[in-house]
């Protein structure tokens, strides 16, 4: 039994995130008491902002935003958050086979190479277009998809090295995991959430176009703000019990009561808490088969855009050492020059036990290969290892391997009892970004609405 005060309201949220804050904003609209249990001693969950002085705020969370990522820019919009773009002029670096191509639209490598990364992205979303993102594990052929890895799709489906390239690229920039980590069918789903293969990997008119002035994070700081005290930081929750008269959520120092809990964090995190009654076996066995994706995130900050002005606009894109995909992610109008650097998969799993000098050495020689000598020497450098984050343990969300959507996908949004669930991985609309996140509490709150006849 957790000790210290308690707490009375109609609702319960665990979960401080984007996704938990919407919940619990939502509930409070409509007239519900609610109180929001947050482990970290901040709010934002997998957004995070971190200052680096001179009025300079760099996202070592979830950053990006796209034009066709409604609910959060919505959210932004309300709350007086704006977006601007980030700088995509210039020369785009692909880095394969230790070969480096520098180019605007497609770069110059032979056309059967290019043409085979083309009929793969084109099979992935035709098969795509037959799955429902509310239902993935009815689509035709569902079973089928679900028994094999991307990596075994690729093996019968690419034939050029750039082929695979393009999987593999896919799989560990959007997914944070490995081909032969991942389920196809769960790839599909991906896919049909955000609406296809370029929303997902490109710049213009897609998920990377934008970034929140400000940071992320300023988009749950004044969702809080606007909750005041219902927000409860440093209660990491232990023990949730249903009982026909409601439920009682203990954490430390709080115990709370209400007719509902909604918790929102991540399947594998929502699994370390003890429940009473236990949750139904598909439900639980979810939280196991639901592993997080594996990010470093790292930023170099240098006085200037050094590579603007020599033509580049610090993208690229590797199968080589350290970062594998970078951004620029520095203000548009010049100084100071940001680059985003991105280890996933099993890179940051290997970087992760580095030393952090190594690592460190390892993510500035990519850029160094990618931009020039110059990007090896930033005047700061940032980073933040998902994996190690003790209420979150990866990024960006957690990815299906084979079976998991089939035998227990049903049990991903379906309430338990009192229990209702949000997170990003719940979410039908850009699964695994802040959209989703944010689409996901939509969903929570009117479901809780629902069931206390509050609608």
């Amino acid at each position: 039994m957790s000790a210290g005060s308690r707490v009375e309201c109609d609702v319960v949220v665990v979960g401080a995130g984007l996704a938990g804050l919407t919940v619990a904003s939502r509930l409070e609209r409509a007239g519900c008491a609610v109180v929001v249990l947050e482990a970290r001693g901040r709010v934002g969950g997998r957004v995070l902002n971190q200052e680096l002085g001179d009025g300079l705020v760099v996202d070592v969370g979830g950053q990006f935003v796209g034009p066709t990522q409604r609910h959060v820019l919505g959210l932004a919009a309300e709350l007086g958050v704006p977006t601007y773009p980030i700088f995509t002029d210039g020369l785009t670096v692909l880095e394969i086979g230790g070969r480096r191509h520098a180019y605007r639209k497609v770069p110059r490598l032979g056309p059967a190479q290019l043409a085979d990364a083309g009929r793969a992205i084109v099979a992935l979303e035709r098969l795509a277009r037959r799955v429902s993102v509310q239902a993935p594990w009815q689509a035709a052929g569902a079973d089928a998809a679900d028994s094999r890895t991307l990596a075994d799709w690729a093996r019968r489906n690419v034939r050029t090295r750039l082929g695979r390239f393009a999987i593999e690229a896919f799989s560990q920039g959007v997914l944070a995991c490995e081909p032969g980590e991942v389920s196809l069918l769960h790839v599909l789903f991906y896919l049909r959430s955000a609406g296809g293969l370029r929303q997902l990997t490109e710049t213009s008119g897609a998920a990377q176009q934008d970034r929140f002035a400000g940071g992320s994070q300023l988009i749950a700081i004044r969702l809080a703000e606007r909750l005041g005290d219902r927000v409860r930081l440093g209660a990491p929750v232990t023990r949730i019990e249903q009982r026909s008269s409601g439920v009682t959520v203990h954490a430390n120092d709080v115990v709370a009561s209400g007719r509902r809990a909604v918790v929102a964090v991540p399947p594998a995190l929502a699994g370390r808490i003890c429940y009473d009654p236990p949750l139904p076996g598909d439900r639980d066995q979810l939280t196991q088969a639901a592993p997080m994706g594996s990010v470093i995130k790292c930023l170099a900050v240098y006085d200037k855009p050094f590579w603007r002005d020599a033509g580049y606009n610090g993208q690229a894109t590797s199968d080589g050492l350290g970062a594998t995909v970078t951004f620029d992610t520095g203000p548009p109008a010049g100084a100071p020059g940001v680059l985003l650097g991105f280890v996933t998969g099993a890179r940051a799993r290997r970087l992760a036990q580095a030393d952090p000098a190594a690592r460190r050495g390892e993510v500035l020689g990519s850029f160094g290969r990618y931009f020039g000598p110059d990007a090896q020497r930033p005047a700061e450098y940032v980073e933040h290892d998902w994996t190690a984050d003790q209420w979150t343990r990866g990024c960006y969300g957690a990815h299906f391997p084979p079976g998991t959507w089939t035998q227990f996908g049903s049990a991903l949004r379906r309430p338990s009892g009192l229990l209702h669930w949000a997170g990003t991985e719940t979410a039908t609309e850009w699964s695994g970004y802040m959209d989703g996140a944010v689409q996901s509490g939509e969903r929570a709150a009117d479901e809780v609405l629902t069931a206390l006849n509050m609608r």
